[in-house]
């Protein structure tokens, strides 16, 4: 098993922004997007950010709500799920045009949470603000007829997700409800707007920390997943785990900062690097003190080079 030390790549210098980063997503060479989610334990709100990895500046766009994703859209602008809304956020005139309302409107106490893309469709989820009840949904919203498709009703906090094509009405979804702290797949009818029943790819139980967000290796064989610890602890841990054995691969640690949120690539001067994003969220202050990097955004780079036919494929533009 390797294990590689990520190094800190940007401090967002105020506990408001390091309280709940999350989501990151490549936008072109050199700049991705990433969520402070809220802007600290008793906001209503949070931010879409840009950072740019050539001038190492980034750029915060306050939000009306708090944003659970954000992924970049085919005309330059985001479509974000915030609160129990989904639309499209425009940066430059701080604009927001929802085309999705009344998400978990049967039951109290849920935001939208974690989501994936592909093709314009979008698979998406909710969170339980206490953590405790089985109630979040899952949904499937398609992009052919604009129609929104309820998938599961059970969950708790649902996190990272993947996504594998298996024809042109069928995908592979891989899921994580953090509080089973396993990764199952289903499959999802895209043509019904229904999935099967779902069966367990990665059980996560005797590991250190919570499984949160996700994304899978370049070969499609092994998904990456950010643990967050909620325990005193001196490193974070991201690891890559096999699906066919269910093997921890490879692992990428992150010092001072235990509670690390998501895993995602992104494309630096044309290779493939890993960015994590760390949270704050929840540590009293003896142990924010004992984590001194805790809401940091961590980045390792590699040798891979930036293929769109690999990584435009994982991490697609939304079509509006």
């Amino acid at each position: 098993m390797i294990t590689i030390h990520a190094p800190i790549l940007f401090d967002p210098g105020n506990e408001a922004m390091r309280f709940l980063p999350e989501g990151p997503y490549p936008l072109g060479t050199d700049r991705f997007s990433w969520v402070a989610i809220q802007h600290g334990p008793t906001a209503t709100n949070g931010s879409l950010n840009v950072y740019d990895l050539k001038t190492k500046r980034n750029t915060s766009h306050l939000l009306t709500g708090r944003p659970g994703f954000a992924f970049p859209t085919d005309r330059g602008n985001f479509v974000v799920g915030c609160e129990r809304r989904v639309g499209i956020f425009a940066p430059l005139q701080a604009a927001w045009d929802p085309f999705i309302e009344g998400i978990d409107s049967h039951v109290d106490g849920t935001i939208i949470n974690d989501a994936v893309t592909w093709d314009g469709n979008l698979i998406f989820g909710t969170k339980d603000l206490e953590f405790k009840t089985k109630k979040a949904g899952l949904y499937l919203w398609r992009r052919s007829d604009r129609r929104l498709f309820q998938l599961r009703s059970d969950q708790i906090c649902s996190n990272g997700k993947c996504v594998v094509p298996v024809d042109d009405q069928r995908i592979m979804l891989y899921d994580i409800d953090s509080p089973t702290r396993q990764v199952v797949c289903y499959e999802v009818d895209i043509r019904s707007g229904t999935c099967t029943e779902p069966h367990v790819a990665v059980d996560l139980r005797t590991e250190n920390g919570v499984p949160d967000g996700m994304t899978m290796t370049p070969d499609g064989r092994s998904v990456i997943i950010s643990l967050y610890q909620p325990e005193a602890a001196p490193l974070g841990r991201t690891i890559q785990v096999s699906l066919q054995s269910g093997k921890i691969e490879q692992v990428w640690t992150t010092d001072g900062s235990p509670q690390v949120t998501c895993p995602q690539w992104v494309c630096v001067n044309g290779k493939a690097a890993l960015v994590m994003t760390t949270a704050v969220e929840h540590m009293p202050q003896s142990r924010r003190r004992e984590s001194p990097n805790a809401g940091c955004l961590f980045m390792v780079e590699t040798d891979l080079p930036w293929e769109e036919s690999t990584f435009g494929r994982m991490t697609p533009v939304f079509l509006e």
